[in-house]
């Protein structure tokens, strides 16, 4: 019994030093990793939808092909990051956040100049958002989700560049 005691103990403890050894370290980041590619799968839905009603209910041709490359980029990030959960052997998610939802029933009421606006503001404020939350994901080198953040980032940039050369144009018109 006092063999067992020991034995056990000595697991506990080559467990803990395991967790503080720089090979260790995917076991600590393994929840943030798997929080990480749900989220981004979410977000990555999200945008699709939102970039389907920009084109649909914006007023400005720039508005509209904003959309198109929304709903195109996040269309081809989404296949990735799915391709990346199952991977990691994580559930898959089918439907964008509570919020997420929120945020279009309240875009889906609004057309027009007024569409225009909201979703530029919209859209810089959550690029901005993703592009934190992807840079810090990044950091999770040699994890799949790290990777795919990393590789994500270019996009969700230039995304936010173009998002906020709109929210300057809809301010003009406004």
């Amino acid at each position: 019994m006092r063999n067992t005691m020991s034995r056990n103990a000595l697991l506990g403890m080559s467990a803990a030093f395991a967790l503080a050894l720089p090979g260790g370290v995917a076991f600590a980041k393994e929840p943030a990793s798997k929080a990480f590619i749900t989220k981004a799968i979410q977000g990555n839905m999200a945008e699709v939808s939102m970039g389907q009603l920009a084109q649909q209910n914006g007023q400005s041709d720039a508005v509209k092909q904003y959309g198109q490359m929304l709903a195109t980029d996040h269309g081809a990030a989404n296949d990735k990051a799915q391709a990346v959960a199952q991977q990691m052997n994580v559930t898959v998610p089918t439907e964008p956040s509570k919020k997420q939802k929120a945020d279009m029933a309240k875009m889906q009421k609004l057309t027009g100049a007024a569409f225009d606006k909201a979703f530029a503001q919209h859209a810089v404020m959550d690029h901005k958002k993703d592009i934190a939350e992807y840079t810090k994901a990044s950091k999770m080198k040699g994890d799949p989700a790290g990777d795919y953040a990393s590789q994500t980032l270019p996009d969700l940039q230039k995304h936010l560049e173009a998002a906020q050369a709109l929210q300057k144009g809809a301010a003009k018109t406004m």
